[in-house]
């Protein structure tokens, strides 16, 4: 298939590159960066700098594409996660950078749309399993990802395949949270976000790439994209604890990040997600297990 990959040089959209160009596919990707377009051509991708909000020049650029792929975002890192403002261009990017992808993927007659989302906007649902029929909770800093699958569904209504992967919290290779979390842990503190007995839904940097590539040939719908087997925050905080062998450990910030509200929530919240519906439709399936299993495997790449 001939794609068009935006979100291309973050962390999870290099992992997708690695997947996509392993299954054949021939790749155009969005590359800003001069130094980072040659990498990526030397590789034998094609780059463009179009802007992700310039309606006209995208439906140009996407024509001839099998599937426009979206993985764009601007997240904060994790020093300015409670800050509102500090979300304002990642809101941006995912409510007029989405509106004008997809409605240029329908004018330029593309068939395929892939649109990246998060499971943590589905509510609370304490130790019960979650699927894609659970009606989502609408919070805000759940509004843009809302809004980016708004604007996949009407790319399907208007004749295409919209598909939406709603990725757990990424851990792994590329993901800067990983190594600062990594290195809290060889210091004794082990990142629990909430209550020990609440889940959280995880998915491993090169899971998430390769079900990006696994998802091209799936009906239109929404997909989580998740480990097996989420795990209680308590274990989460474990398995961190495990994956740099160290003792005795504090485990931060624990129930105190209930107190920052709907800033936290996203975090804070149980969600046990289930990813049975992608693994029945497509042949994808993760490498890791669980963060268990992940974690040892990134502190092995770091060399601890």
């Amino acid at each position: 298939m001939k794609i068009f990959l935006i979100g291309g040089t973050g962390a999870v959209g290099r992992h997708a590159v690695d997947s996509l160009l392993g299954a054949g596919h021939e790749l155009t990707v969005l590359a800003r960066s001069p130094d980072v377009a040659r990498a990526l051509e030397n590789r034998g991708v094609s780059t463009s700098d179009v802007s992700i909000f310039d309606r006209t020049a995208l439906a140009d650029a996407f024509t001839g594409m099998d599937a426009v792929v979206n993985l764009a975002s601007a997240i904060p890192p994790m020093s300015r996660f409670m800050v509102t403002s500090a979300w304002d261009a990642n809101t941006r990017v995912r409510t007029e950078g989405s509106a004008a992808i997809s409605a240029a993927a329908s004018d330029a007659g593309v068939s395929r749309l892939v649109q990246e989302s998060v499971s943590m906007i589905y509510p609370d649902s304490g130790d019960a399993w979650v699927d894609e029929n659970k009606p989502v909770d609408r919070f805000p800093i759940a509004e843009a990802n809302l809004a980016a699958e708004a604007n996949a569904a009407r790319f399907s209504e208007s004749g295409g395949t919209g598909i939406v992967l709603r990725f757990g919290w990424f851990y792994g290779p590329g993901a800067t949270h990983s190594e600062q979390f990594l290195a809290l842990a060889r210091r004794h503190l082990c990142v629990q976000m909430g209550r020990p007995d609440t889940y959280v839904s995880s998915i491993f940097m090169p899971d998430a790439g390769a079900a990006v590539a696994a998802i091209l040939d799936a009906p239109a719908g929404v997909y989580n994209v998740t480990d097996d087997e989420p795990l209680t925050k308590r274990e989460y905080a474990d398995a961190l604890a495990d994956a740099v062998s160290i003792g005795w450990r504090v485990r931060v910030p624990g129930a105190a990040a209930l107190l920052f509200g709907n800033k936290s929530t996203s975090l804070t919240r149980s969600i046990r997600a289930t990813n049975r519906k992608i693994r029945a439709t497509t042949h994808w399936q993760p490498q890791f297990r669980s963060a268990r299993e992940g974690w040892l495997e990134l502190a092995r790449l770091k060399g601890d």
